[in-house]
């Protein structure tokens, strides 16, 4: 084997990763669809050639593990919470209350809090936990302590990343699985023509998407995940939510 055949293949890698991105995740491609799928087929074509090169994070590897015969439990790094709602200015002003209390207890006297507001999509807590940037397992939260094993769906779905370039050794990103409005009207759409049942509401479809022990079925299902926060991490430190 020729090292430029090896180089070829980190390349597409590269390329597919960059422009999976773009079109996914930014909703910005950069290049057609007829494009990409040429490069994929590329890629396709030099892993079979040479098997050796197959990593289980390339872009082909999407679809087409085996499915599993049951969803194994998985304890999760650091604990996922659930969170509370304030439905009113004196709830919230409770809970500022609240978490000044508990940073005295912890020594920290009159504390100045800055507060970060995000839009809360209604969908399925899940955890992917990376070491050296390669995606090594996605869970579902559970009860917090414990989640199930997910990760054979979780590969299916393009916009979360096989693998974080300039990664730290350990990272666990934290985020919500959803199905989109419009993506949930096509989905159930296509059920309906071909005589199947359609689907209650998308948080439903999500979560019982994910929870296929056939990937091959998931990856026919729009899927997608919104990140927002960092669980356990080694080699990588934060001061504040914004960092």
């Amino acid at each position: 084997m020729s090292e430029g055949v090896e180089q070829r293949i980190d390349e597409l890698r590269r390329q597919l990763e960059h422009h999976g991105h773009r079109y996914y995740v930014l909703d910005d491609p950069e290049i057609g669809d007829d494009t990409y799928d040429a490069l994929l087929d590329e890629l396709r074509a030099l892993e079979a050639t040479h098997p050796e090169l197959l990593r289980p994070d390339s872009p082909t590897q999407r679809v087409g593990g085996e499915p599993v015969s049951r969803l194994e439990k998985v304890t999760h790094l650091q604990p996922m919470l659930s969170l509370a709602n304030a439905r009113s200015e004196e709830e919230l002003r409770a809970w500022v209350a609240r978490m000044r209390s508990h940073l005295a207890r912890e020594g920290i006297e009159d504390p100045r809090f800055e507060f970060v507001a995000e839009p809360k999509i209604d969908g399925l807590a899940i955890s992917l936990v990376y070491r050296d940037g390669v995606l090594e397992r996605g869970a579902t939260r559970g009860n917090g302590e414990v989640g199930e094993d997910v990760t054979h769906n979780l590969r299916t779905i393009p916009s979360i990343p096989l693998r974080i370039e300039d990664a730290p050794a350990l990272v666990e990103v934290r985020g919500e699985l959803y199905m989109s409005l419009p993506d949930f009207a096509s989905l159930n759409e296509r059920r309906a023509q071909k005589g199947l049942s359609t689907f209650m509401n998308p948080r439903n479809s999500a979560a019982g998407t994910i929870r296929q022990l056939d990937p091959a079925l998931a990856a026919e299902r729009p899927l997608s995940m919104w990140c927002y926060g960092v669980g356990a991490t080694e080699g990588l430190a934060f001061t504040s939510h914004w960092d």
